[in-house]
């Protein structure tokens, strides 16, 4: 079993669905965790159940500051940085039409500039470590459009280029980026039925397993994108 013992991590969005299992896989592996989330209640509330190695913190990812006061806030509590899961995205559905300035902005800020704000304000702690990761959780929407989803598909398209960049930059400075892109997840971000309707989506829990996977890779390889969907989804 992986052993995270002294590894401190800050998942983003990770008050519910595929950031909260990321986050207890971590804390249950051992490592010291940073909850965050818009709402600080909520992540306060999370990391108060897990105990002392855990710390719950607002953090609203379309703003700089904030992500500079959560990373600052991680190694003030723990000590240093090992492991930034930048999980944190909505999702606004409509035609270019439909769209409003507004509802664009937030996506795009949500789920792609959120990347390079986490990324750049947690670089220095994670560098200091010398074998370190930044894992973002992508979508199969970044390969695959479909109508209705301009401003979701360009975030995620977006996550791929700027993950696949960031790889390249910080490879020989200790830092390995990985890229996660699930397909159909049983979240709320997908409106699960309750009814058994979505037994063949993915789970969370797969999500998480994923993160585990890739932090015991050794350290002369990196897997540097992952797909994974469904294996038995309905028929057509």
């Amino acid at each position: 079993m992986l052993q995270l013992a002294g590894k401190v991590a800050i998942v983003t969005g990770s008050t519910r669905g595929i950031g909260r299992a990321i986050a207890e896989a971590l804390w249950r592996a051992g490592a010291n965790v940073v909850v965050s989330g818009r709402s600080g209640t909520a992540a306060e509330a999370l990391a108060a159940a897990w105990g002392p190695r855990a710390l719950g913190l607002a953090c609203d990812v379309r703003d700089p500051g904030a992500c500079e006061r959560l990373v600052q806030r991680a190694v003030a509590a723990f000590g240093g940085l090992d492991i930034l899961v930048n999980n944190a995205g909505i999702g606004i559905f409509g035609t270019v039409r439909e769209l409003t300035p507004e509802q664009w902005r937030a996506v795009l800020g949500t789920n792609l500039d959120s990347l390079f704000f986490c990324c750049h304000a947690a670089l220095p702690a994670l560098s200091a470590r010398g074998a370190a990761w930044s894992i973002n959780i992508g979508s199969l929407a970044g390969k695959n459009a479909f109508p209705g989803g301009a401003a979701y598909n360009a975030s995620k398209f977006g996550l791929i280029g700027f993950s696949e960049a960031l790889m390249q930059e910080v490879r020989h400075d200790g830092v390995r980026v990985s890229y996660i892109m699930p397909g159909s997840v049983a979240t709320e971000f997908s409106h699960p039925s309750g009814s058994g309707g979505d037994d063949w989506k993915v789970r969370p829990e797969d999500i998480a397993q994923l993160v585990l996977d890739l932090l015991a890779t050794p350290d002369r390889t990196l897997p540097s994108r992952i797909e994974v969907r469904p294996s038995r989804p309905p028929r057509p």
